[in-house]
């Protein structure tokens, strides 16, 4: 009764709320109501499905509230009733009982039936008694399943004990009621006129079981719902217990005929049955005996009948009791899953409205939610089975469940639908705007540019108005063009550092710190330098690196900008051939090479990226280093002056350097590096154009005139007082009476005091000395690696190709693969220098061998003397000359290997037209063409070998055909690199006519056009670089007779003018950018 209690009050509270929460679902309909209406014109059904389903569960909710609470309250009503029923019906059991024995008492009685009036009183008092069981019948059977019910409920407990031994009193007593009452019926029907009563009775029967037979058919068919079938199921239960009530009479009845037909004799029979007309007596007793025997079977029959089809009914009901109920489950169920899974449909937002961000995370939780409705598909399938079963059980659908089970399966095939929609929408968007997408990127350049990507994600640009496409950004191509306006810059490494500060600005990669860029790399966990990264990870970790720049530099960066821009570099830089795909180390090299950091921050950390474990870097290593830095200068086709390609020198001297040893470790590669190898000698001077760019030097200079002076500035080692800027120097302008092999010191900060003094005291030793020792001390600004200019443009920034592959390390020994043309034509290069080195032609008295070999640029003047000499000459004197040769050989050879191979290929065309006509002859199936021939035929060996020999003939011809291509090739690029030393042979002489000088030699015309550097030399230890251009040894001798008068006239002329100047200096070349 409690627990009862309990379930009633949370029941109660709950109808409570719901009527409470009934304001928020009416706001929800009238705004769903202003919804459909506002928007009248527009697909709407989404919202009215909504609003329907919302009002559906509502009302479900309310139905489901209230039946259980109507059930509970009739349960409680039940538990508080039950015991006062039963007690009452137990009181008047026990007077029935009284009156039912005095009766019976009664109809005992002998001469009883003699008495017709008593007869008929008792009678009368047996009908009141069966008239008040039969109306208490149905209280007993109310509360025999009614204390069943409580049973199972109290199942266990001493109240279940107790009361089961109250019902099993009441049903004794009821039973012995109605079979005492039965018993003074059949007595008191004993009388003269029986077998008429029992005539009557079983008219009566046959009657009532007809009619219970019509009442039972009409209750067909079974209904097509839970509710309908259940209410079947009551009014059959009622139908059964009249049965159960009237089977004691109907048995009674019959045995009471057995009886009489068996106990009374044929004399008996012949007075009770009077017939109008007079029959024997034998045959008025046989139609007494048959009337009655044929109706108590008919009775008897029909009841049978009746009882079995009543339990086929009952059978019916409760089969279908269990698969609506189990439909009714299911369909609840999926009803149930269903809903949860359209509230979460319902909480999508349109794709357009989502950010990028989180597209990926979307489609997660979109694919999760297909793995969590998958299942439902089987609950679907469920449920359409179980309807099926219902049909093929004759049982015909209610119009309520064909609904809903219509509605279930379209809001399945919706939500499936949806879910795809969903997930397809979300890739698309992912694909078009995600991270992978580049989507971002297109706002990197303008109309009528558009940004493409090719299928291996590599961008690519298409212009709308002249209908053509480039791998180069439009802003990319602007700014190479702007890069042309340098190549007036006479001196190799300072255009080429100046291209490159140009391109780090535009990159803004001059505001990138290296712990920034280190932090990106983790990041990304970049540590497999080996590994490719395709383009979208180089995007990834390029936006990294440019969203934080954004942050710290809001107006100087624009990030899909830079990001598009400096992906093109990478590209080409390192990927020319638009492969998608570039090694970490470039990568990093690339980047690192021009972030804002200290010099020699940057050689350890990119030593650090090819050093080993134990913190040592072998040949290989240091190759790839130099290799994937050196393709930054070669990429502004600057490359031939610093030592070309091959980077095997670069290592060799490296190497050298550490004495030979196997291993080198950071230390000594940063004592090479300091000297600034030819190869790596464009990063420091793009650190020293850094550093110059915001320098003001309190200097006039002598030639345009500017001061103060911006940028570097150079001041003359053999003048006093005499200072070029930048412009004048890069140009090559000069004043009159000092010349460009003038020793001279670059400043790309101010001068201090003390560094006045010093260049002073060098200008005064400088003016009692003769040419003569500055050729017997000559020097250079960088460490010179013995190798071959490569016959590039040196003015026009051009994207050159790998000459080895990526995977590959460089060749450590000068033995070279002849495969390789470019090695090839450095080897002889080689043996061509060392021809010359052994012949001396081209050495001077005063300047030692190994001096001249280290200079690469007096390899190159006698280059061009050699060209410049008419006389021919017993052995080749250049690369172009010792290809020529090869090539006329390889041709000869070629030739004679094509003329093989026509003799070999009209050989086999003989044996075949032989082997066919024999074939023919023999009046077999003619050969098959020879491409069509089986090679493995064992009937033709010797077919088979000559057709494969053949195969392998022209296969070997066309590799031959294509190495003769290449070698053609490669003569043209020497023909063109001999062609650009002729230029630079001819120059000199036509501005030494300009200029009014006097040209001393090739060498120094080729030195003041192009170096790799111009004629610097660094003091170590000091903050300042001496020029000593190698023109200095060929210049005319400087007159030593200058006074002592001249000098101190010089000297009062220089000071004065210093003085403003003597301001703390910084160092002369600054280490960041």
């Amino acid at each position: 009764m409690d627990a009862i209690q309990r379930k009633i009050t949370e029941t109660k509270q709950l109808a409570k709320d719901l009527r409470q929460w009934q304001i928020n679902v009416d706001v929800a309909n009238d705004l769903a109501l202003k919804l459909l209406r506002d928007y009248s014109a527009d697909d709407t059904r989404k919202v009215h499905m909504i609003t329907e389903n919302i009002n559906a569960s509502w009302a479900s909710i309310h139905k489901r509230v209230s039946e259980r609470e109507t059930a509970l309250e009739e349960t409680h009503r039940l538990l508080q009733q039950f015991p006062l029923d039963l007690e009452k019906f137990l009181a008047w059991l026990t007077e029935a009982e009284t009156t039912a024995n005095v009766l019976q008492d009664a109809t005992h009685k002998e001469r009883l039936l003699e008495d017709s009036k008593g007869v008929r009183e008792l009678m009368k008092q047996w009908q009141d008694l069966q008239g008040e069981i039969e109306a208490h019948t149905d209280i007993y059977h109310n509360l025999d399943e009614n204390g069943q019910k409580i049973l199972r409920s109290l199942e266990g407990s001493d109240d279940a004990v107790l009361l089961q031994r109250r019902l099993d009193n009441m049903n004794f007593k009821w039973s012995e009621l109605r079979k005492k009452s039965l018993n003074i019926r059949s007595h008191l029907e004993a009388s003269s006129d029986q077998w008429k009563r029992l005539h009557l009775s079983l008219q009566e029967l046959l009657v009532w079981l007809q009619l219970k037979d019509d009442e039972l058919s009409r209750q067909a068919p079974i209904g097509g719902d839970f509710p309908a079938v259940q209410k079947q199921n009551d009014i059959h239960r009622a139908f059964k217990r009249e049965l159960k009530t009237k089977e004691p009479v109907i048995m009674s009845t019959l045995e009471t005929v057995r009886i009489f037909l068996t106990e009374q004799p044929l004399e008996g029979l012949e007075k009770l049955y009077q017939e109008p007309r007079e029959l024997p007596p034998e045959e008025k007793a046989q139609n007494v005996t048959r009337l009655l025997r044929k109706q108590a079977e008919e009775v008897n029959t029909e009841w049978e009948k009746l009882n079995l089809h009543s339990a086929d009914w009952q059978r019916k009901i409760d089969e279908a009791l269990e698969r609506l109920q189990e439909l009714q489950e299911a369909t609840d169920e999926l009803d149930l899953k269903l809903r949860q899974a359209e509230v979460i449909k319902g909480s999508w937002q349109p794709v357009g409205d989502l950010l990028i961000d989180s597209l990926q995370d979307h489609l997660e939780k979109v694919k999760a939610l297909r793995g969590e409705i998958a299942p439902l598909k089987e609950n679907v399938s469920h449920v359409n089975d179980l309807a099926r079963q219902l049909t093929t059980l004759g049982i015909q659908l209610s119009p309520y469940n064909l609904s809903t089970l219509e509605d279930l399966n379209t809001r399945w095939k919706f939500l499936q639908v949806a879910v795809e929609d969903r997930i397809r929408q979300l890739h698309e968007a992912h694909r078009d705007f995600g991270p992978a997408s580049q989507h971002f990127l297109s706002t990197s350049v303008q109309g009528p540019w558009e940004r493409a990507i090719s299928p291996n994600k590599v961008p690519y640009y298409i212009n709308h108005e002249t209908q053509t496409t480039c791998w180069d950004h439009p802003k990319m191509t602007e700014l190479y063009q702007s890069l042309a306006d340098l190549n007036n810059v006479r001196f190799s490494a300072y255009r080429t550092a100046m291209k490159l500060r140009r391109l780090q600005k535009a990159l803004c990669l001059d505001l990138l710190s290296l712990s920034a860029a280190c932090d990106a790399l983790d990041q990304h966990n970049l540590k497999q330098n080996d590994q490719p990264m395709d383009i979208l990870q180089i995007i990834n970790c390029l936006t990294t690196i440019y969203d934080r720049l954004e942050q710290e530099h809001n107006n100087l960066v624009n990030v899909p900008l830079c990001v598009d821009m400096c992906l093109n570099w990478l590209l080409n830089v390192y990927d020319t051939g638009r492969t998608g795909r570039i090694r970490v180390l470039s990568f990093k090299t690339g980047i690192i090479s021009l972030c804002k950091a200290h010099l020699e921050d940057k050689y350890r950390y990119l030593f650090k990226q090819v050093a080993s474990s134990t913190g040592f870097c072998d040949q290989r290593r240091l190759g790839l280093l130099l290799h994937d830095s050196i393709q930054i200068p070669r990429q502004l086709g600057e490359v031939a002056s610093f030592g070309g390609s091959n980077i095997e020198p670069s290592v060799r001297s490296c190497f050298q350097f550490a004495n030979n040893k196997p291993e080198i470790e950071a230390a000594l590669f940063l004592d090479w590096m300091r000297l600034e190898p030819q190869s790596m000698v464009w990063l420091p001077v793009l650190h020293r154009v850094a550093a110059a760019e915001t320098a003001k030097h309190q200097a006039k200079c002598n030639i345009c005139k500017e001061c103060p002076i911006i940028g570097f500035r150079y001041r003359s080692l053999k003048h006093f007082n005499y200072d070029i800027c930048q412009s004048c120097f890069f140009s090559g302008r000069v004043a009159k009476g000092h010349k460009m092999h003038y020793p001279m010191v670059e400043y790309c900060t101010p001068t201090t005091s003390g560094e006045d003094v010093r260049d002073f005291a060098k200008v005064l030793k400088n003016k009692f000395r003769t040419k003569r020792y500055f050729a017997k001390h000559p020097r250079m600004g960088y460490l010179p690696v013995q190798t071959v200019l490569e016959g590039d443009n040196m003015e026009t920034p051009v994207t050159l190709i790998n000459f080895w592959p990526v995977d590959s390390a460089p060749a450590s020994s000068p033995q070279l693969s002849h495969d390789d043309t470019h090695s090839r034509i450095e080897h002889y290069a080689s043996r061509l220098a060392e021809m010359e080195n052994s012949s001396g032609s081209y050495l001077n008295d005063s300047i030692s061998p190994n001096e001249s070999i280290d200079d690469e640029h007096l390899l190159i003047q006698h280059y061009c003397q050699s060209l410049n000499q008419d006389s021919p000459l017993s052995q080749p004197r250049s690369p172009a000359q010792i290809l020529i040769s090869l090539e006329s050989e390889e041709r000869g050879e070629l030739e004679r290997i094509l003329a093989d191979l026509e003799e070999e290929n009209r050989n086999l065309q003989a044996e075949y037209d032989r082997l066919k006509e024999q074939h023919e002859h023999k009046g077999l199936s003619p050969l098959p063409s020879p491409p069509e021939m089986m090679p493995t035929s064992p009937q033709s060996p010797r077919d088979a070998e000559l057709i494969a020999e053949a195969k392998l003939l022209r296969q070997h011809k066309g590799r031959l055909e294509a190495r003769m291509q290449i070698l053609e090739d490669h003569n043209k690029q020497l023909e063109s690199q001999l062609h650009r030393l002729r230029q630079l042979l001819e120059q000199p002489q036509a501005e030494a006519k300009v200029n009014g000088t006097t040209v001393s030699s090739p060498s120094t015309s080729l030195q003041r056009s192009d170096s790799s550097q111009p004629m610097l030399l660094r003091v170590v230890g000091s903050q300042t670089s001496e020029s000593m251009g190698e023109e200095d040894l060929l210049s005319p001798p400087q007159d030593s007779s200058t006074g002592l008068e001249e000098v101190m006239e010089q000297l009062n002329n220089s000071f004065p003018s210093s003085r403003g100047r003597n301001t703390p200096g910084k160092p002369m070349r600054e280490d960041t950018m």
